[in-house]
């Protein structure tokens, strides 16, 4: 197996759904329910939802100011090819938070609020979304590694 290795570059969470996530340094994932803190988590299968650093990159350089959790995202990731991460794919955060991805990309509303603020979401395209298979905590620069 070839195993794949980025780092989180940012942790966000916000207490409503459909608003930009505030940026913190550390969060605690919990097993079956999703960020602890964020309105995101539950019982649901899409409990934590995961953006590359080169899909934002991306809509910076169309000419749109974005902050981390512009687009509702709990996490931010550098060096991981998400074309290469699959439904069924387990990611390893730091030394013991697994999730494993259930979905890649989602309807929006129409437009929702993030399409608003930011001029385009790149959520239904781009974004994944996992739910928690082992708790633990995370931060800011913990690895985050998955195999394929």
């Amino acid at each position: 197996m070839d195993y794949k290795q980025g780092c989180v570059i940012a942790l966000c969470l916000s207490e409503k759904k459909h608003v930009v996530k505030s940026s913190i340094d550390k969060v605690f994932f919990k097993k079956d329910f999703g960020i602890v803190g964020d309105a995101h988590a539950g019982s649901g299968a899409r409990q934590v939802s995961l953006l590359s650093k080169d899909s934002i990159e991306k809509m910076i350089k169309s000419g749109v100011d974005l902050i981390d959790g512009a687009f509702g995202e709990n996490m931010v990731v550098d060096g991981l090819d998400f074309k290469k991460i699959s439904i069924g794919t387990h990611l390893l955060i730091g030394k013991t938070v697994i999730l494993e991805v259930v979905q890649i990309g989602k309807e929006c509303h129409s437009p929702c609020s993030i399409y608003h603020s930011a001029g385009y979401c790149i959520m239904p395209e781009e974004g994944i979304f996992a739910k928690v298979l082992e708790s633990g905590e995370a931060k800011v620069s913990d690895p985050i590694s998955f195999n394929s």
